[in-house]
């Protein structure tokens, strides 16, 4: 009995700690996949507030995924965004443009 409640309890931390949305994974996903077009990566994620941030985060990414969808511009991102990768991934880049959104007085280092 006591073998299956410390199991079910290493299960359930387990599960929490890697639900839970990471700034240096969001920062990793922001290097790998925005830098590209976006290429001071700094200057760019703190111009917008956090509330800026979190309408284009809402749905799960949906309306930054159409931004970038509806732009002749953003054609090299279409397929990313279009992926399972990007909604797999996109609570880590939120937590990430939250972090350091022009409020929070933090300042990102893409290096």
């Amino acid at each position: 009995m006591k073998k299956s409640i410390l199991f079910f309890v290493s299960i359930t931390v387990l599960t929490l700690l890697t639900s839970e949305a990471a700034v240096y994974k969001g920062q990793r996903v922001f290097k790998k996949e925005c830098v590209a077009c976006h290429s001071n990566g700094q200057t760019f994620v703190v111009k917008k507030d956090s509330e800026y941030w979190n309408n284009l985060m809402k749905n799960h990414g949906k309306p930054l995924a159409d931004l970038h969808l509806k732009s002749s511009k953003a054609k090299k991102s279409w397929d990313y965004f279009n992926s399972k990768k990007y909604t797999r991934k996109e609570k880590h880049l939120h937590q990430f443009l939250i972090e350091y959104a022009a409020d929070s007085g933090n300042v990102p280092a893409c290096n």
